[in-house]
């Protein structure tokens, strides 16, 4: 067994898992509080806006980082104790479990009503492709199949992987997806092509596990979240329009914009492919929350591997992710009838604070009973 595996065997990744605890956290309040008109008017930050980064943005590149820095580490032990072949087709079978689960999480928006209306079925086809089954777990489904190549490789090949996902999804969408993503029905987390840059924070994640294991991580972790960071703001001041609009030339100007988490009064499509935007899956948007992901998983190990601290609510949440991302969904529409869009901040609150509550109530059980979602 190789020194690496058994480090990662041996030691108790507490910092991951209050890493994952506190993005499931995150998902918690953003997903219930982002659609609220007050919320959106008072605290713009926690809303998704398609076309800037807030920290609701920040929530999904988290979770892809924790399943970057966890899938290496346990394909690299299923390599050292089963063999290469083994590894492939368990990560293979896996991901294609989850899949199947976004497949069964993420109900269809439309019907198709009518036998002989293939229009209508079209219509059906085309929204489960663009909104419905490309969520989060579809995407971190399909982006983990098309890391697995590389899972197990060094530093260089995975960065090669990235930037060349990466230019495959620009030039994509300089030549159509751009338009087609942002043309109803809009696409969601880029839609399905979305794993292209999705494979970012992903690979970020496998990244910040060799650096991990190596000792004092700390400086390298935060000197590499800031530099990531700052590369994607840069990348977002550039400004190019999708080949229609721009007549084939590959115009490209630069012009300094607002930073991240500054709100930006701007409603999609900005026709810049550059603009960090949820909705297109532009590069720039996960780029930055890659960064800011190595940042707070800085965070995690200072508190957790240096200072031995741990929150009993992000353990609960961070041990049982998956099961804690289906659950909210449930309680999100158990809840939120009650509460009005217009609703002002006060009862909003009180509604996160009942659907938060039944949430963690819910895990906790969970965890006393050893209830572990897994696939």
């Amino acid at each position: 067994m190789s020194p690496e595996v058994s480090r990662a065997e041996s030691a108790r990744l507490t910092s991951l898992d209050q890493f994952r605890g506190f993005t499931v956290f995150g998902m918690f309040a953003v997903n219930f509080l982002g659609s609220f008109t007050e919320v959106r008017e008072s605290l713009p930050l926690l809303a998704h806006h398609h076309t800037w980064c807030s920290l609701a943005d920040t929530i999904m590149p988290q979770f892809l980082f924790a399943v970057g820095f966890s899938f290496r580490l346990t394909f690299l032990k299923r390599v050292a104790t089963h063999g290469h072949s083994s590894a492939v087709i368990h990560a293979g079978r896996r991901n294609l479990a989850l899949l199947f689960v976004a497949f069964l999480v993420y109900a269809v928006g439309k019907r198709w009503e009518t036998w002989h209306d293939t229009d209508q079925l079209a219509a059906v086809v085309l929204k489960w492709a663009k909104q419905d089954l490309m969520q989060t777990l579809g995407h971190i489904a399909v982006v983990s199949v098309w890391v697995l190549p590389v899972i197990g490789r060094g530093p260089r090949v995975r960065i090669a992987f990235a930037l060349a996902s990466t230019l495959l999804h620009f030039g994509l969408s300089y030549a159509y997806f751009y338009r087609w993503t942002n043309t109803a029905p809009n696409g969601v987390d880029g839609g399905p092509l979305g794993f292209l840059t999705w494979s970012i924070p992903l690979l970020v994640g496998s990244l910040a596990y060799d650096v991990w294991l190596a000792r004092n991580p700390l400086g390298k972790l935060v000197g590499w979240g800031v530099l990531v960071m700052v590369a994607a703001y840069g990348c977002s001041c550039l400004h190019l329009a999708p080949a229609d609009l721009d007549d084939w030339n590959f115009k490209v100007s630069f012009a300094v914009i607002e930073p991240p988490l500054v709100p930006v009064d701007a409603k999609p499509p900005t026709n810049d492919l550059f603009t960090m935007s949820q909705r297109s899956g532009s590069f720039t948007y996960p780029l930055f929350g890659a960064g800011w992901s190595l940042l707070l998983f800085a965070a995690a190990v200072w508190l957790c591997d240096r200072r031995g601290l741990e929150f009993g609510i992000f353990r609960t949440l961070g041990s049982n992710a998956l099961a804690g991302y289906i659950l909210h969904g449930l309680v999100n529409d158990a809840v939120r009838p009650f509460v009005p869009k217009d609703a002002p901040l006060w009862y909003v609150l009180i509604g996160v604070a009942v659907y938060g509550g039944v949430c963690l109530v819910a895990m906790r059980g969970l965890e006393k009973r050893k209830l572990i979602l897994k696939l």
